[in-house]
C-alpha cells in the first residue's frame, strides 16, 4: 500500500469517527473524507467501491449531503452516472448547519419561556429562569458564531489569495 492510499484509508476513517461522535452517520463522514481526498469528481458507484458499501446506503447519504451543502452533483456529459465532488464551502457549510441547530435551540427557549411566564405559578419559577438562560445562552452563542463567519471570510479570503500567489510563483519558475 502506497503512502497516499495510507493518507487517503486514514482521512476516510478519521471523517467517519468524526461524524459518528457527532452523532451522524458514519458512512456519510466516510464520504466526505473520500471527497475531501479526490481531485476530481467520482461516481457512485466509485464511491461505493471505494467504501465498499452497497449504492442503496450510498445513495441516500449522498442526497443528505447534497442537502447540506456539503458535497454537489456534477454534471457529466456522454453518460448517464451521477458523478459527486466535495462542495468548496464544505467546511463552512457544515458550521452553518450547526448554526441553524443553534438558532432553532434558541427559538425552542424562547418559544417555551414565554409559554411558561403566560402562569403565574409560582411553581414554573425555577423552569422560566431555566429557560430564560436557555434562551440567553444560545442568543450568545448564535451571536459569537456570527462573528466568527465574519472573521472566517476574511481568512479565507488570505488563504486564496496566498494560495493563488504560490500557483502564479510556481508557473513562473516552470
Amino acid at each position: 500500500m502506497s503512502l497516499e492510499d495510507k493518507i487517503k484509508k486514514e482521512v476516510v476513517r478519521e471523517y467517519g469517527d468524526g461524524y459518528h461522535a457527532f452523532g451522524l452517520n458514519r458512512v456519510m463522514g466516510h464520504i466526505v473524507g473520500l471527497l475531501l481526498f479526490e481531485k476530481e469528481p467520482i461516481s457512485l458507484d466509485e464511491i461505493c467501491k471505494q467504501l465498499g458499501r452497497t449504492k442503496g446506503v450510498v445513495s441516500q447519504i449522498m442526497r443528505r449531503l447534497v442537502e447540506r451543502n456539503l458535497v454537489r452533483k456534477v454534471l457529466s456529459t456522454g453518460t448517464r452516472k451521477d458523478y459527486y465532488e466535495i462542495h468548496p464551502s464544505v467546511f463552512e457549510n457544515a458550521f452553518r448547519n450547526n448554526l441553524e441547530l443553534i438558532r432553532n435551540n434558541a427559538r425552542i427557549a424562547r418559544r417555551l419561556k414565554d409559554l411558561a411566564e403566560q402562569s403565574d405559578s409560582q411553581s414554573l419559577a425555577p423552569l422560566q429562569m431555566r429557560l430564560a438562560e436557555m434562551a440567553r445562552f444560545y442568543e450568545l452563542t448564535e451571536a459569537h458564531y456570527e462573528k466568527f463567519l465574519d472573521e472566517w471570510h476574511k481568512e479565507r479570503d488570505k488563504l486564496h489569495m496566498t494560495s493563488s500567489r504560490n500557483g502564479k510563483k510556481k508557473n513562473q519558475a516552470k
